[in-house]
C-alpha cells in the first residue's frame, strides 16, 4: 500500500515536472516571437527617424531658406550703407 502510495506521488511528480517543462518552453518561445516582433518594430521606427531627419535636414537648408525669402517674402541682402551697426554697453 505504501508503495503503491509513493508510485502515484512520485508519477504525479514527474507529471507535474513534465507540464511545468513544456509551460515553460512554450512561454520561452512566446517571448522570443515578442522579442522579434519588437525588433523589427525598432528596425522600422529607426529607418523612420533617419528619413524624418533627412528630410527636416533638407527643410532647414540655408540654401533653400535663403531662396524662400528671396522668393516668398521679397527680402534682399541690405547693402553696406544700409547696416546700422548698434553698439550696447
Amino acid at each position: 500500500m505504501k508503495q503503491t502510495l509513493l508510485v502515484g506521488i512520485l508519477a504525479l511528480g514527474v507529471a507535474t515536472s513534465a507540464v511545468a517543462v513544456i509551460y515553460g518552453k512554450y512561454r520561452s518561445r512566446m517571448l522570443f516571437h515578442q522579442a522579434q516582433t519588437l525588433e523589427r518594430q525598432l528596425d522600422r521606427l529607426a529607418v523612420e527617424w533617419e528619413q524624418l531627419l533627412i528630410e527636416e535636414h533638407a527643410w532647414a537648408d540655408p540654401a533653400r531658406i535663403e531662396r524662400l525669402a528671396r522668393t516668398r517674402l521679397g527680402m534682399v541682402i541690405p547693402k553696406a550703407d544700409e547696416i546700422t551697426y548698434l553698439a550696447i554697453r
